[in-house]
């Protein structure tokens, strides 16, 4: 058996290495258009910084390393340039020598990967324009910045790779501005959680311009003018164009395979693609979201490599499936950790699901345990049946441990409610002996129970002004002072039961304190002399950090100014 395979990276090594692992007999051969055929993606933007030293330590396995190992002739520098199903063949080209080939197979698989969005705007092209993808994309501005010393640079798009290569180039002490249409940074996340993000990145001098659009580029002064609609140019000595990437498969589509989303290669769970005998596997291909069942391109190592050990099972003469992507990720911003899984509360509610969330601010470790840092979680889940539907966590320590728990109860098909009977391991330097993710938990049967009713950020600007409903804030009098929403009249939690004359009986309660548990507790005070009470979702920490941001976002984008 000759199994032939384009494009290495994440997919295609790993299929090519679980082939020869399960069939020590079959030909295999990788045609990788780059010089290298595996090596790290996501570290790129760490070696344009100088945090990842050594250039080879991009590089996973060499073409040398693969043959010794596996047995697989990796062939870098070729270009597959057509695909011919009905001869079973490849033909391409060799790249150094310009010779061109025609290889046959029984088996091929297509891990051809994405590439960067390149706009159709003038300029696009300029010398001091670049995108960030493969290995020689990160030597030409780790070069261009070695020799040409800039000090400014613009990046257009505010994703991962964005935030990451702008941290990198804030650390070698450039001034940087990222330009983003969306007037939010990290589209995985919920605009208010994103809040904790944007200020994060201005904390350390990343200037914002979000809601704005590039129209082009013009070389102007050495460097490069941005051409922004409806706002002055924004100009740097260079510029990184991050905003996004879609699938490159201009070779599936001239083989006449099916293609679906953003022009995707469609395949089934066994990751077959339309025409037999050819597999497809990476950010190349359409997948089903494993929390919505929708189609869906997600751009992310972790199911390349799944898929890629898939396609070679089936291969094989095995019977693996691939269940669905659920979008996992986790991005280290500055000193701050953001991550994710599963979908947001704007994506559910766009895809006609009822939700509602909990939303808490608790310490990585044991509050009485030195050096404890907060974290703000926000889990979302279907409001009648509690099924967990996604989540979301900004802070310093212990995200990735809270992330992951999620993403497996996500996936192990627990709702919201049964996270309260996860038993995860508690020592004082880890976790709390109610870990936050059981906090989640706790929150989500007391709704389930009534227990306790919420309201949320977006119900505040609806509140009644005429005296028809009572607004608490339950905080101390010196955390009132230092900030309060208009309309809340402050009567401190542990003074409640000693001025209940204070509350008027038979009107609603809105209560809010600094995190969501004082005001709790005020609600079942409340509650035992039959109040009806609603506790606010996330605490007075949360509604100032997103209310902050939001009103900095209008006031620069009215004024046609950076954020």
């Amino acid at each position: 058996m000759k199994v032939i395979i384009i494009g290495g990276v994440a997919g295609g090594a790993t299929a090519a290495a679980r082939l020869r692992r399960l069939d020590e007999t079959a030909e295999i051969v990788v045609f990788e258009r780059s010089g290298y055929v595996s090596y790290a993606n996501c570290g790129l933007p760490y070696y344009i910084g100088g945090v990842i030293e050594d250039p080879a330590a991009l590089t996973l396995q060499t073409p040398e390393s693969f043959f010794a190992r596996f047995r697989v002739d990796m062939r870098v520098r070729h270009e597959v340039t057509a695909i011919h199903p009905n001869q079973k063949t490849v033909s391409g080209k060799n790249l150094e020598t310009g010779e061109d080939f025609e290889e046959p197979y029984d088996k091929l698989i297509l891990s051809p990967g994405a590439k960067p969005a390149q706009p159709q705007l003038p300029g696009v092209g300029l010398e001091k324009l670049f995108t960030l993808r493969t290995v020689e994309d990160t030597f030409l501005i780790k070069d261009y910045i070695h020799t040409r010393r800039p000090r400014s640079a613009v990046l257009a798009g505010g994703g991962f790779i964005g935030l990451e290569l702008a941290e990198n180039l804030r650390e070698l002490g450039m001034e940087v501005t990222i330009v983003q249409r969306p007037r939010q940074l990290m589209n995985p996340f919920d605009s208010d959680m994103a809040s904790f993000i944007h200020s994060e990145v201005r904390r350390h001098g990343i200037r914002l311009a979000l809601g704005r659009t590039v129209e082009g580029f013009v070389e102007k002064d050495g460097g490069v003018d941005v051409l922004l609609k409806d706002a002055a140019p924004l100009h740097a000595d260079m510029v990184v164009l991050a905003i996004g990437v879609t699938p490159d498969t201009a070779l599936a589509k001239e083989a006449g395979l099916e293609l679906g989303l953003k022009g995707s290669i469609v395949v089934n769970e066994r990751m077959e693609t339309s025409v037999p005998d050819i597999y497809a596997v990476g950010d190349a291909v359409q997948v089903k979201h494993f929390v919505t069942g929708e189609n869906a391109v997600i751009s992310l190592a972790g199911p390349a490599n799944k898929q890629g050990r898939i396609a070679a099972d089936n291969i094989c003469g095995g019977d693996s499936q691939y269940f669905g992507s659920q979008g996992s990720s986790i991005i280290k911003i500055f000193d701050l950790t953001a991550a994710a899984t599963g979908i947001n509360e704007m994506n559910a509610i766009k895809a006609g699901l009822d939700v509602d969330t909990v939303i808490l601010s608790p310490m990585n470790h044991a509050g009485y345990y030195p050096g404890g840092k907060l974290m703000t979680i926000k889990v979302v889940f279907e409001r009648q049946t509690f099924r967990l539907l996604g989540a979301q966590i900004v802070g310093y320590a212990g995200v990735d441990k809270r992330i992951d728990v999620l993403a497996t109860a996500i996936h192990a098909g627990l709702t919201a409610i049964q996270l309260k009977e996860l038993d995860l391991a508690y020592a004082p330097p880890y976790s709390s002996a109610k870990d936050p993710v059981n906090m989640a938990g706790f929150m989500a049967e007391n709704l389930s129970k009534g227990v306790v009713k919420q309201f949320h950020i977006a119900d505040i600007s609806g509140l009644p002004c005429d005296g028809s409903v009572t607004l608490l804030d339950a905080r101390t009098a010196a955390e009132y002072a230092g900030g309060h929403i208009e309309g809340f009249r402050n009567i401190p939690v542990d003074e409640l039961r000693d001025r209940l004359d204070e509350v008027e009986q038979g009107k609603p309660v809105y209560v809010i304190c600094q995190s969501g548990l004082r005001s709790y507790i005020a609600c079942r005070i409340l509650a035992g002399y039959g109040y009806e009470t609603y506790n606010f979702a996330g605490g007075f920490r949360f509604y100032d950090a997103v209310t902050r941001e939001r009103r900095l976002i209008e006031s620069a984008t009215a004024c046609g100014m950076d954020q």
